[in-house]
């Protein structure tokens, strides 16, 4: 009771500098407290006492003078306790969780811009080198690209299936038309053989691996880059919608409206006692702090690593280059490849072609270079988000300190403990055993979860457990398959940074656009997108365009970046 007393002295200081109200002990009437109890909707006025009455009842706001508070009043006022301060929470992670949604919508975006110029650019050279195979080999192109679109989403598809079903296709359309163009148009039957024995015979030589170690490099850079920026979004939902312990909700209403109770209603705590309430209540919080400065940093390592093979622009954009010396690595090779394939396949019945002109070879029409815009680059976004973000980087562990200076104390008490007489403690857990105010016994285990997260991601991040083929799940079990190569670091499963088994994707990713017709092979990996994309699967195969059309919409954003606050138990 002492203790409550120095507490309501301090506040009956502040308001009555301000000459808000007469001496304690001299509340002669509760009007006041009506006004801004039905002002702030804080509950119904019908059950509130017309004049002070003893206070026996209360089980917060005790105190021996006369008060304006019933006990039914007292659980309204903690729930509105409660309820200001995550909005308070809310409004100021605002802008970083704007800051990165909008960046999320903006790297999708730059994805889907870069993945249909690279697909324009490589069928403009096919079509200038190879015309007469250049109409057949555009659906090929389609669903390459739009596979890779796919795996930067963060599918299971893999990069090295991925090429090697393109290059399968490839080979019985350059067979066909470059090879042996005397040849009349074989049946379904010869050109799947032909189509078999591609990997065994080699036609395109070294290009497929370059291909695909080229696109897992840089585009596992730009995968886990979006997984970063989800569980971001994640993190500050998870921060906003904390779930106060029943001392800190107890002591939020102590601070908040306990002084309301004596007509108090323009008072504010004084600092120390503030810094005290609110590094209890957020004292989880608190322990992000560490993980998410670990995190900004992170994110500007891997973007400084994105550049060379690893970047994802000059990847994409030099698919084209790839492509081309491939057929024409083919092209060479004829004479000893028709010769393989009779062997594995044997000869087709020949009838005179029906039209073999127009066949160029690879560099018969020079093309003009391919431009790339630097303003709008994905290295600039990158740059520019990071420049923002790097403002944010002490975020959690300065929020309980600039919740009380900018909104919930008084300024008249500053420095802090001017005059509050008890020890302020410091941030974070360890720091409130010695709290007055708020007993903190151990920390919040969904805060726990969600630093384990962040701490995952900082290993994928920093290149030391990056699997070619990791998936969504990484992050939201912290385990993966282990499939696919990884490129960078060592690790081991005693390190936390590696695992095994699957688990449910639950995560959901931005959708990415097109209005093309679905590939033959994406039909086996339509399993993983209701949980990736939050989507029905027949809406899928009926209406694909949409799907892929839609990368540079925030779609399903609203729901990643809001969440639902739930009404916890009030006074127990």
């Amino acid at each position: 009771m002492k203790m409550g007393l120095q507490k309501m002295l301090c506040c009956l200081f502040v308001a009555a500098c301000v000459g808000l109200i007469s001496p304690v002990g001299s509340l002669t009437s509760c009007d006041e407290v009506r006004k801004v109890f039905q002002l702030r909707q804080i509950g119904p006025v019908k059950s509130l006492p017309k004049r002070p009455r003893e206070g026996s009842d209360l089980q917060v706001c005790q105190s021996r003078n006369l008060t304006c508070c019933s006990k039914k009043m007292e659980e309204r006022y903690q729930v509105a306790a409660r309820r200001d301060v995550q909005n308070l929470l809310q409004t100021s992670s605002a802008s970083l969780k704007f800051l990165i949604s909008r960046n999320v919508a903006a790297f999708q975006e730059s994805f889907e811009s870069l993945i249909k110029a690279s697909e324009n650019h490589t069928n403009l050279v096919l079509q200038a080198s190879y015309r007469n195979m250049a109409g057949e080999a555009s659906g090929l192109v389609r669903e390459l690209f739009t596979d890779v679109g796919l795996f930067l989403l963060g599918s299971e598809l893999n990069i090295d299936d991925i090429t090697s079903r393109f290059f399968d296709a490839l080979f019985p359309l350059v067979y066909h038309h470059l090879i042996n163009p005397s040849l009349s148009r074989v049946t379904p039957g010869y050109a799947e053989c032909v189509r078999s024995a591609r990997r065994d015979l080699s036609p395109f030589g070294a290009a497929p691996g370059v291909l695909a170690n080229q696109i897992g490099r840089s585009g596992v850079g730009g995968r886990v880059l979006l997984q970063a920026l989800h569980l971001g979004i994640e993190v500050i939902n998870t921060t906003d919608h904390l779930v106060f312990s029943r001392e800190c909700r107890r002591a939020l209403l102590r601070m908040q409206y306990c002084p309301h109770c004596h007509g108090l209603t323009l008072s504010k705590p004084c600092m120390g006692y503030c810094l005290n309430v609110m590094r209890g209540c957020l004292a989880s919080m608190a322990e992000v702090d560490l993980h998410w400065r670990e995190f900004v940093r992170s994110l500007e390592g891997l973007s400084a690593r994105m550049h060379g093979t690893q970047d994802l622009e000059q990847v994409l954009l030099g698919v084209h280059a790839v492509v081309h010396d491939a057929v024409a690595h083919g092209q060479r090779n004829g004479p000893h490849l028709s010769a393989q394939v009779y062997k594995v396949c044997g000869r087709p019945s020949r009838q005179p072609a029906q039209s073999v002109s127009g066949q160029q070879d690879g560099a018969s029409i020079p093309l003009k270079a391919f431009i790339r815009e630097t303003g709008n680059s994905l290295a600039t976004r990158r740059k520019e988000f990071l420049n923002s973000l790097r403002l944010y980087r002490t975020f959690y562990g300065g929020l309980a300190d600039q919740l009380c200076v900018n909104q919930l104390a008084s300024p008249m008490d500053w420095p802090a403990g001017t005059d509050y007489t008890l020890r302020v403690v410091g941030n974070g857990i360890k720091a409130q055993t010695a709290n007055p105010e708020v007993k903190v016994k151990e920390g919040d285990p969904v805060i726990h979860q969600i630093i384990d997260k962040l701490k995952h991601i900082n290993q994928l991040l920093q290149g030391k457990s990056i699997p070619k083929f990791g998936t969504l799940d990484l992050i939201e079990t912290g385990s993966g398959n282990g499939e696919g190569r990884g490129y960078s670091g060592d690790c081991d499963d005693e390190d936390g940074c590696g695992g095994s088994g699957g688990g449910e994707v639950k995560r959901k990713v931005m959708t990415l656009p097109s209005s093309r017709p679905l590939s033959v092979s994406l039909w086996k990996h339509l399993s993983f997108l209701p949980h990736v994309l939050g989507l029905a699967l027949s809406d899928l195969r009926s209406d694909y365009r949409r799907l892929y059309n839609s990368i540079g919409q925030l779609g399903n954003t609203s729901q990643l970046i809001s969440g639902q606050i739930t009404e916890d138990p009030i006074i127990a």
